[in-house]
């Protein structure tokens, strides 16, 4: 009996790093995104990573058919919401951090982006993830794509020495 547990315990094992060793990179690139640090130097994403593997791992007995990718992925969306939300108090803007094109977003808008445009997560979906209508994913979707694709202008660099003197005349 022992011995048949023992197996059973080291196929699951063996499965379960070969799931980490194929979507381990992707999934920590997705982390790296929500978290809007830099591949270098990533530590809140990896703890994230971390996180949602070893949840995977806890119940990877339970999947039964279900896609454990799709699992990890859910668990790191919505941990990466409430530590967001815990953060920042709600959703909404936190400090940029430099060296990601997604640190000017609200952490909710680098989530649904992230969700829709890197991993191909379908609106109703992310909605249903999320707890929100369909209707303000869309919305947030477009707003964070718009913020990228056009990020806001900073204010005019100051004129100063010969510059100014040529402005004035």
């Amino acid at each position: 009996m022992r011995e048949r547990q023992a197996a059973q315990s080291a196929g699951r094992d063996r499965e379960f790093e070969a799931f980490v060793a194929g979507a381990a990179g992707r999934l920590l690139h997705t982390a790296t995104l929500l978290t809007a640090e830099t591949p270098a130097d990533n530590p809140r994403a990896r703890r994230l990573l971390t996180l949602a593997l070893a949840h995977t791992y806890a119940c990877w007995n339970r999947l039964r058919g279900e896609d454990p990718y799709d699992r990890t992925r859910q668990y790191l969306a919505t941990r990466f919401a409430r530590t967001a939300w815990h953060r920042y108090g709600g959703l909404g803007r936190a400090r940029p951090q430099p060296g990601s094109v997604l640190a000017a977003l609200a952490p909710q808008e680098r989530l649904i982006l992230v969700l829709r445009l890197y991993e191909g997560v379908a609106e109703e979906q992310a909605a249903a993830l999320l707890d929100m209508p369909v209707e303000r994913v869309r919305a947030i979707c477009d707003r964070a794509t718009a913020t990228v694709l056009h990020p806001p202008r900073g204010p005019a660099p100051a004129v100063t020495g010969a510059g100014a003197k040529a402005v004035a005349s």
